[in-house]
């Protein structure tokens, strides 16, 4: 699944801040039962344009990744979690939403991932899931 996430909030202080993208990006993925592989990389731009400059953000997740990319001066923030592996996306979009105070948020959500390809591996993944909560 993929849950993209455009976002506007009032948190100025937040979109501009590097340090709190990177600890976002560093505690979420245990939150929401994912597994990170990295540390995250996050990246203050100057755009040409001003308004345009904000904080980039990724941490590679096993499942595949999850980035942020702000706009201060806009205060627009865009969030995507993406994974191969099934996921709760209404628990994700409503962490994603308390954690940068988000006032208006469009989500997009596409089914994506392994399990659409191969019956045997759907299997396969819902019985390890099983077996990691016992």
């Amino acid at each position: 699944m993929h849950l993209a996430l455009d976002g506007y909030t009032p948190e100025y202080e937040k979109l501009r801040d590097a340090s709190f993208v990177e600890q976002f990006l560093n505690n979420f993925p245990a939150s929401i039962g994912m597994t990170k592989i990295t540390k995250p990389m996050v990246m203050t731009y100057h755009a040409p344009i001003q308004k345009d400059w904000g904080v980039t953000g990724v941490v590679i997740i096993a499942e595949s990744h999850i980035s942020i990319h702000t706009f201060p001066e806009r205060n627009l923030v865009y969030l995507d979690v993406f994974s191969c592996m099934p996921f709760d996306a209404d628990l994700v979009q409503r962490r994603l939403t308390e954690a940068f105070n988000l006032t208006r948020a469009v989500p997009y959500r596409m089914e994506r991932g392994l399990e659409h390809y191969n019956e045997e591996y759907a299997q396969e993944a819902a019985n390890a899931r099983i077996t990691q909560r016992a």
